[in-house]
C-alpha cells in the first residue's frame, strides 16, 4: 500500500481510569468506537451511516470496514482498511479506493493508549485531506476542521464515558 500524505491533523487526549487492555478491547470494536456515525445527529445532517465489517471485523491488519448512508440527503460511502493493530496500545485505519464524503476526503484515523499510574491516556487522532472537487473543496475549507474535531471528540469521549459509567 502506498503511503498517503495528509494536509490536516487533529488529535485529542483524555485520561481514563481503566486498564489499557480494557480500553483497547472496547475501542477495537468499531461499533463502539464509531457509534456517533451510526446515530442521527445535527452534525450528520439528520442522517446516519451503517457500518459493515468483513470477517476480520476490523480487528486485524488488512480488515475492511465499510460505511454508507445519507447525510443532508446526499449518499455517502467509504471503505477503510486497518493498517496497524498492536493490542493493547495502538490501532490505525485509513480510507481506500473510491469514497464519497462531504467535507473531508481520504483520511487516516487511529488511537494510542499509554499507561500512566493507575489509569491510561487515550489519544485519538485524524489525519485528513480536503475534498478535491472545487465545490466540495470549499465545503471542506468551511466545515472540514469542525467535522474532524467533532468526530475525534465523539470517539475519545465515547470511550471515556463508557468507563466512567461502568
Amino acid at each position: 500500500m502506498t503511503q498517503r500524505r495528509y494536509q490536516k491533523h487533529y488529535e485529542e487526549t483524555v485520561k481514563i481510569a481503566a486498564d489499557a487492555s480494557n480500553i483497547f478491547a472496547f475501542a477495537d470494536n468499531h461499533t463502539n468506537f464509531s457509534a456517533h456515525m451510526n446515530q442521527s445527529s445535527w452534525m450528520m445532517g439528520g442522517g446516519k451511516m451503517e457500518t459493515q465489517t468483513d470477517e476480520g471485523r476490523g480487528k486485524r491488519v488488512g480488515s475492511h470496514i465499510r460505511m454508507g448512508g445519507r447525510i443532508f440527503g446526499v449518499r455517502l460511502f467509504l471503505d477503510e482498511v486497518v493498517i496497524q493493530h498492536e493490542s493493547p496500545y495502538r490501532k490505525a485505519w485509513e480510507t481506500v479506493g473510491q469514497i464519497n464524503l462531504a467535507v473531508i476526503d481520504h483520511y487516516k484515523l487511529g488511537f494510542e493508549i499509554m499507561r500512566i499510574d493507575n489509569s491510561s491516556k487515550l489519544k485519538v487522532y485524524i489525519d485528513y485531506n480536503l475534498p478535491i472537487s472545487q465545490k466540495a473543496h470549499w465545503f471542506g475549507v468551511l466545515f472540514g476542521e469542525i467535522y474532524a474535531k467533532w468526530c475525534v471528540r465523539q470517539m475519545s469521549r465515547g470511550v471515556k464515558d463508557h468507563f466512567q459509567t461502568e
